[in-house]
């Protein structure tokens, strides 16, 4: 596996493409990211998360792309267009290990009824439908309310990923996003960040959680979970 910084030269782009990952559309960051393995057919093989500015430290301008992406082969970098900085991924984890970690996921469950194939429903707009249209739903209560079903959802599935959470985990950004018509009908997801601290309590489960994502829409920027020594 690789781990890789990327980074984009605007002056590459098209006009409409720019504008799209400036705001964060996923599929077309998706499909930008597809570049860097131009010899693989098959299903995807990387990983992605989008940040808009560099972290503390780095030497790219604050507010243009940047993406960390995670791949089973090295990718190759598209001159005048895409700088990739990889390096070999292959963590040491111990059980017992805490480890700070970031995870952009879209938080879904099963909704089934009698007769009917299960169908998928955002934890988070479910937590938010109770209260009212209006004020309730930009109300301090609302707030609560989707960030506890968010904090939720993780904690349920923390151990079957290999993983326990010491503490409550930080709920940051909440985004919903369109793609592309499918079949004539719009296709939509939504994504929240959560960052905090882990404990390793599966080290084999937790890697194969980091290789192959956590939760859906991993295509589309959901999913890489990053980890880094406190």
């Amino acid at each position: 596996m690789y781990l890789s910084r990327v980074v984009v030269d605007l002056n590459g782009l098209s006009r409409g493409t720019l504008f799209e990952i400036m705001g964060g559309g996923a599929y077309g960051a998706h499909q930008l990211l597809w570049r860097l393995f131009p010899d693989h057919q098959g299903p995807r093989p990387f990983l992605f998360r989008q940040e808009m500015e560099e972290p503390e430290g780095g030497g790219a301008p604050r507010g243009l792309p940047l993406f960390y992406v995670l791949s089973d082969r090295e990718p190759v970098p598209v001159s005048g267009l895409l700088q990739a900085q990889c390096k070999r991924f292959s963590p040491a984890l111990e059980v017992g290990d805490q480890l700070a970690f970031r995870l952009r996921a879209n938080p879904t469950v099963a909704k089934s009824a009698a007769g009917e194939r299960g169908r998928r429903a955002d934890v988070l707009m479910a937590a938010k439908y109770p209260f009212e249209a209006g004020k309730a739903r930009t109300s301090q209560a609302c707030t609560e309310a989707m960030d506890h079903a968010a904090r939720g959802w993780l904690a349920e599935r923390a151990e079957s990923w290999g993983f326990r959470l010491p503490a409550e985990p930080e709920v940051g950004a909440y985004r919903q996003h369109a793609l592309p018509k499918e079949k004539g009908r719009s296709i939509r997801f939504s994504s929240v960040d959560y960052e905090g601290l882990l404990e390793v309590s599966d080290p084999g489960r937790l890697i194969e959680t980091l290789t192959q994502g956590i939760g859906r829409a991993k295509a589309f920027g959901c999913g890489l979970l990053l980890l880094r020594r406190p």
